[in-house]
């Protein structure tokens, strides 16, 4: 047993605070300008869900900025495209509509957080509107939205993920390493996953 383990929510008041007034009214129920203008500029969104016994998933969405439709300020319409198939996010959204949204503009330190519920469509004129290169989206997540509100821009300011001097340097993608490891693959081998996924990065976004 951790014996700082927290346990209340007196506990983690006591320890973290509580907001000011003026944070807890940022907290709306529909989206405003700003938010749909931010929106309008991001290009990745990370989306959260929930299986029917409680565990989450997260999963990122990115496109061409304004890739998701916003409609009447309360609902929102995200596209996907070929991916691996195993649909995690999709199977939770089937067993529990509840759904969360961080949206990220680059170069931005602020972060919009959406909370929601959520349900899966294919109707052909929504994903032929979600259009990329002239190929429709696979699928699409309408979202009523709940919660919204704008994150404060620490954790960007402390990651310096806008920072490029930050940066480290480019190495080999991980899911490579992982695949020869189990694989346990020779460098030909190794070369081979290498090109394969390069190559579907490639031509397989759309």
């Amino acid at each position: 047993m951790d014996n700082y383990q927290i346990t209340t929510a007196e506990e983690l008041t006591k320890l973290i605070g509580e907001p000011i007034d003026l944070v807890k009214e940022k907290v709306g129920v529909e989206l405003d300008e700003d938010m749909v203008e931010f929106i309008s500029k991001s290009s990745l969104v990370f989306i959260s869900t929930i299986d029917s016994q409680g565990n989450p998933d997260i999963s990122p969405k990115g496109d061409p900025a304004g890739f998701v439709m916003v409609k009447e300020n309360s609902h929102l319409c995200i596209p996907d495209r070929p991916g691996n198939k195993l649909m995690f996010g999709f199977h939770n959204l089937l067993a529990n509509p509840s759904i969360g949204l961080i949206f990220v503009v680059p170069n931005l330190r602020e972060t919009l957080r959406i909370k929601g519920k959520a349900i899966l469509s294919n109707d052909p004129e929504l994903l032929d509107g979600m259009s990329v290169g002239g190929k429709p989206a696979v699928l699409a997540t309408k979202v009523s939205v709940e919660e919204c509100f704008f994150h404060c821009g620490k954790a960007m300011i402390r990651s310096k993920v806008w920072q490029p001097e930050s940066w480290q340097e480019r190495s080999k993608s991980p899911i490579v390493t992982q695949m020869a490891k189990k694989l346990d693959a020779d460098q030909q081998l190794t070369d081979l996953i290498e090109s394969e996924i390069e190559s579907n990065y490639e031509n397989e976004l759309y």
